[in-house]
């Protein structure tokens, strides 16, 4: 019998709360291994940056990506003003409908708490919040386009 999809997504709620970068759980015959880290991207010592989940069996992260994880760390441009960011892996949507009007245009004024978009993760949709007031100056997504956790979204002054 497979384990329960709720005791993996409280596992998953574990792993995001704890500072660990992966863990791995027995119960009799099947094992769920869950990790912050893609198979082939080594574990960096500086504070984690998680990409997505992964439950599989286990596989030792590749070292020879090292230099690739500090290029694309260091190839992020930077921004004037401050920086909302995705809270989780999904896809960005820039409106609560098809055919509704987009939450965010250049020029708008935004409060914290205002709503910058939807991100679909695992078939439920997840309202995106700003942190910070002002002005949006740029939208660094588009509507549909796949995000990563901790990716740039909007811009704010």
């Amino acid at each position: 019998m497979a384990m329960d999809i709720r005791k993996i997504k409280k596992l998953i709620e574990l792993l995001e709360e704890s500072n660990l970068a992966e863990m791995e759980i027995r119960e009799g015959e099947e094992t769920v291994r869950l990790s912050r880290w893609p198979k082939n991207m080594p574990m960096m010592s500086a504070a984690p940056q998680p990409t997505h989940y992964q439950v599989a069996p286990g596989a030792a992260p590749s070292p020879s990506a090292a230099s690739a994880v500090a290029e694309a760390n260091q190839a992020e441009p930077k921004f004037e003003g401050q920086v909302v960011r995705s809270p989780m892996v999904g896809t960005y949507y820039a409106a609560s409908a098809p055919a509704a009007a987009p939450f965010l245009k250049i020029g708008q004024l935004i409060k914290v708490g205002d709503t910058i978009g939807i991100i679909e993760a695992m078939k439920m949709f997840n309202p995106v919040e700003s942190e910070v007031a002002g002005t949006v100056i740029k939208i660094l997504v588009e509507n549909g386009q796949p995000v990563e956790f901790d990716e740039a979204l909007v811009v704010i002054q």
